[in-house]
């Protein structure tokens, strides 16, 4: 199986308040996205064939948008169940409600089961914003280093345990900064070993982020330093892995033509101009991917 995952981040807000959304008003957003997205890669299976076929096309939406884009793809696809976008949720708490116990006191907490109820299906755990978000907070109460890293791997193991237990599939992701690339290797297998541990891996895929290399002037890893990251993840873990760097028209036949990859996450698919995310473009970047993939 091969995945194209899409983590749409905070991109419905609208430009006049500082984000990238141009598409429509928030409160259409998710539907307008998940409509254009099911229907689109519709077609695209229709016409690319064979090749699209292996792949899952899961979507990270922020919380208030799986709602509306679930009643689309139920509209365009008979049931969500049947749609080939599949809705994520980003990120979960850490515990969750249980039956003979805590019911649901979890207030501005985002738990496995409510987002289960919402008909997601994958949930993107460990993204490096989020590893940032729960570094800080440790970091501004005076926390050892060493002991945030610790601290930061079990949060996430238990978010993944409590995704599992509600029937979620896991992107989980992992990478190193520019001052861990000299032990690369150490700092990819503690966050295997440590934020995996206990957990079933036959329905997790690992997204791998260079962080050195993401962001603005930043020099992006070559198809071959990809390549030996992903053998070496796959050493360490087996489960599939996808290119977490960003995935974008540009790049999208040279990693696609990475055999060790097994797919990889689109975030904004403009960077210049009226930058953002746009439906269409993220069909062309899918399509590329694919060609590169299959060596059309």
């Amino acid at each position: 199986m091969k995945y194209i995952f899409l983590n749409l981040k905070r991109f419905d807000i609208q430009r006049n308040f500082g984000g990238v959304n141009s598409l429509v008003s928030p409160a259409e957003w998710g539907s307008h996205i998940a409509g254009e997205l099911e229907e689109g890669l519709g077609s695209l299976v229709a016409k690319e064939g064979q090749e699209l076929g292996e792949y899952q096309f899961p979507v990270f939406f922020p919380e208030a948008h799986l709602i509306p884009a679930g009643q689309a793809l139920e509209a365009k696809a008979g049931t969500s169940a049947t749609a080939r976008v599949q809705l994520g949720c980003q990120s979960i708490y850490s515990q969750d409600v249980e039956v003979g116990g805590n019911f649901g006191a979890f207030t501005s907490l985002r738990t496995a089961s409510a987002m289960k109820q919402l008909n997601c299906q994958w949930v993107i755990i460990g993204h490096s914003e989020e590893r940032r978000a729960k570094a800080s907070v440790m970091t501004m109460a005076g926390a050892d280093p060493d002991k945030v890293i610790s601290v930061q791997h079990q949060l996430l193991n238990k978010e993944i345990l409590c995704a599992q237990k509600a029937g979620l599939k896991v992107l989980y992701c992992i990478g190193e900064s520019a001052e861990d690339l000299p032990r690369r290797r150490e700092v990819l297998q503690r966050q295997l070993e440590e934020g995996l541990a206990g957990v079933d891996t036959a329905n997790v895929v690992l997204g791998y982020e260079p962080l050195w290399a993401i962001g603005p002037g930043k020099t992006p890893p070559t198809a071959e330093q990809i390549a030996q990251v992903t053998a070496e993840v796959k050493s360490l873990c087996p489960c599939p892995v996808v290119y977490g760097g960003g995935l974008k028209k540009e790049n999208a036949q040279s990693i696609g033509s990475i055999k060790e990859l097994d797919g990889g996450l689109i975030a904004l698919t403009r960077f210049t101009g009226d930058i953002g995310f746009y439906p269409q473009e993220y069909l062309e970047i899918v399509s590329t991917y694919v060609k590169g993939a299959c060596g059309c």
